[in-house]
């Protein structure tokens, strides 16, 4: 089973240029804010504000710019511009079932933008429930087996840990460890990880695709050019497919 996001798998593979930097900075603060809008200031009592707190330090994201988001989000600080939580579904090269979660202060605008991004690169925006049904909600902890203790280098051994921590399910993309939980068991199986000294890479809930279609070469390069230009649009912040990896 694959299916932590495109971005992230990009971010695995890729060096991240400055320019790239602000961008996941921008919208991480986005993240960040609509999270402290929904659920409130606190991490530790919103998780998903937590999640994201965590992930833009992974990026070395300024405490300032997190503490703003944050005030923002809660109020505190006057929001400049309005934002809510989009999500599209949507057919791609070769017939590939996409999902698209966006965050943006304009939804006619950014619908737009992505139909248009989509009709570029042979895809098309489906009606709400057309592809969803094809994912399952999942959390989805990241583990670099590089970056681990020595004595806990091997795959075998993060393998075993992550079943004793309560993983549902693992896959490998390279050094990378998928482990997959149930929704409301994410943050306990983290934890139960950081306890045995694992370190984690990210840390969400992702869209996971149920059954994955084989990939061609050529219907991979195609969906690669759609996943970067919709990457590349402000509002985007996920992208999930059942493109086998």
């Amino acid at each position: 089973m694959s299916g932590h996001s495109h971005a992230k798998t990009i971010l695995h593979k890729k060096q991240i240029t400055d320019q790239k930097r602000g961008k996941i900075f921008s919208k991480l603060a986005r993240q960040i804010l609509v999270a402290a809008k929904e659920k409130g200031g606190n991490p530790e009592t919103n998780s998903i504000l937590r999640l994201a707190i965590e992930q833009a330090k992974k990026y070395n994201m300024p405490k300032d710019n997190i503490d703003r988001a944050i005030k923002k989000g809660t109020g505190e600080l006057k929001e400049e511009e309005k934002l809510e939580g989009v999500i599209y579904e949507a057919y791609g090269p070769g017939g590939t079932a996409i999902i698209i979660e966006g965050i943006t202060d304009n939804k006619n605008r950014t619908l737009g933008e992505i139909k248009q991004i989509l009709t570029q690169h042979q895809g098309k925006l489906t009606k709400e429930g057309a592809i969803k049904w094809l994912f399952e909600r999942k959390g989805c902890i990241v583990v670099d087996v590089k970056i681990q203790m020595p004595d806990a280098k091997t795959k075998e051994d993060l393998e075993l840990t992550a079943i004793e921590a309560g993983a549902q399910d693992i896959y490998w993309q390279e050094d990378f460890l998928d482990i997959y939980t149930k929704p409301e068991e994410l943050e306990q199986v983290k934890k139960n990880l950081e306890k045995q000294d694992i370190k984690i890479e990210s840390a969400s809930l992702d869209w996971v695709a149920k059954e994955e279609i084989e990939k061609d070469e050529k219907i991979e390069n195609s969906c690669e050019k759609l996943f970067e230009a919709l990457d590349d649009n402000d509002a985007v912040q996920e992208i999930y497919s059942n493109l086998k990896l």
